[in-house]
């Protein structure tokens, strides 16, 4: 049996908004691990329209398509181009486990949710010519999830071949995520066995690795135990966290220890109004400043997260976002637009009120507004937001933020990575064209792995 994995592009991966750096960093590695549920003597391959062309000239047994709410239409679109040949179309994912019944439409079965038990199951009905419509995980667990195949996986195409996932899910649970609706009808937080991580963590070759989960540090036993047994494996690792995970003294120091050189940090906002009403309680504002603080003094450089269009923002917030973050000298920031995305109780409250004002799932990016604001018009969120990462990034503020680094070391990082991700998109264009990206792991690993000579203080809690 033939099974082609195909990742199809997200709208803004061929729009004005195309950065082909960032399109070109972590390989689709869920889809490799669907891989690894296959026999040795089944063929498959694995396209991701990110990085190569979609060729329509095959006839694979089975087409499985991973469909996000921005690359809907698009997979919508690869289906019904197999369709046509005859050829068994399966689609999961994200959106297809929010809206099942509209991917139906174009495919002949639909994953809901986590496929680690509904794919292998899949897979045997289908070989008894009798496959369902619809499958749902009925169990949740990683104990039996195979290596993810990635011999599939163009490794060349990619600054961070290894990527690698240990958990599913997060603990908490904030209005907007994603999370209730993925993981409805069962366990929404589970991780992997520590031996098996470590084995395929042995398995990886070179420094560096990126934890893909939503919250590797959300279950402190689980990564105490995983980053003490790193420890002596000499690898360079970034993640992503919360404020609440980083204040905790004793996971972070373990985190370090083994490894950790960036965090992704959700902070989303300023205002500890806006954090409240998302029930993001495991956001404190004003821990904020030591919780930098305790990764820079660890040499943890930070990419903060921040959302725009809560209910208490105006158009102030733009600028005091971008001057906060500057002035905590976080090494590079993401801007979001609040996105309802369909199945998340925020979509709900937003259209039991009436203020979506688009059903066009190509706008729902994090780059358009797709709801009424509160305290702003949707043209003043969609002009703030493209003015907060014009401010953010702009020389004037790459300097400034670097300049409140302690020394000349800890600053020249911060203006390199900083200045690296987004003033050299000529230099990632030709780099990613000349298929040279992998090349660029040395120096990426470099500069992760430089540590400052600055002590450590303990953390204070307010």
């Amino acid at each position: 049996m033939f099974v082609k994995f195909i990742l199809p592009a997200l709208t803004e991966a061929k729009s004005m908004y195309w950065r082909s750096i960032k399109y070109s960093l972590f390989p689709p590695l869920g889809l490799a691990t669907l891989a690894g549920y296959l026999p040795d003597d089944d063929e498959a391959e694995i396209i991701d329209e990110h990085v190569e062309e979609l060729n329509f000239n095959d006839s694979p047994d089975i087409v499985a398509i991973q469909v996000y709410i921005t690359s809907a239409y698009r997979a919508y679109r690869i289906a019904e181009r197999y369709k046509e040949k005859g050829i068994y179309v399966v689609m999961g994912g994200l959106h297809a486990s929010t809206n099942s019944e509209e991917c139906l439409r174009y495919a002949d079965t639909v994953i809901t949710g986590p496929a680690e038990e509904a794919w292998p199951r899949f897979l045997e009905d289908f070989r008894k010519n009798n496959p369902g419509k619809i499958y749902c995980s009925k169990t949740r667990s990683l104990d039996n999830l195979p290596p993810p195949r990635r011999d599939l996986i163009k490794k060349e195409l990619y600054l961070v071949p290894n990527s690698i996932v240990v958990s599913r899910g997060c603990p908490h649970n904030c209005e907007f995520c994603y999370k209730e609706s993925f993981y409805k009808g069962g366990k929404s937080y589970y991780t992997q066995k520590i031996e098996k991580i470590l084995t395929e963590i042995e398995s990886l070759k070179g420094k560096h690795l990126f934890f893909l989960d939503d919250h590797l540090l959300g279950n402190e036993k689980f990564a105490v135990e995983l980053f003490d047994s790193m420890a002596g494996m000499g690898r360079i690792w970034q993640a992503a966290g919360t404020v609440k995970a980083v204040m905790n003294e004793n996971l972070l120091n373990s985190a370090v220890r083994s490894g950790l050189s960036s965090l992704f940090v959700g902070f989303e906002s300023v205002n500890q109004k806006n954090l409240a009403s998302q029930n993001k309680s495991h956001n404190k504002f004003d821990e904020y400043d030591n919780a930098i603080k305790a990764l820079h003094e660890r040499g943890v450089m930070i990419n903060g997260s921040f959302i725009f269009g809560f209910d208490e923002d105006d158009q102030s917030v733009f600028e005091r976002t971008v001057e906060w973050a500057v002035y905590e000298s976080i090494e590079t920031a993401t801007f979001h637009i609040l996105t309802p995305y369909p199945g998340t109780r925020l979509y709900h409250k937003l259209k039991s009120t009436g203020r979506i004002i688009t059903a066009d799932l190509d706008k729902f990016d994090t780059r358009h507004a797709v709801f009424k604001p509160n305290k702003m018009s949707c043209e003043e969120l969609e002009t703030g937001y493209k003015r907060a990462y014009k401010l953010f990034y702009s020389w004037e503020n790459i300097f400034r933020s670097a300049g409140m680094k302690n020394n000349f070391p800890d600053k020249f990082k911060h203006l390199c990575y900083s200045s690296g991700w987004k003033k050299f998109e000529k230099l990632w264009e030709f780099v990613i064209r000349k298929q040279k990206i992998y090349n660029m792991i040395p120096l990426l690993e470099m500069l992760l792995s430089f540590k400052p000579s600055s002590s450590q203080r303990p953390i204070h809690h307010s």
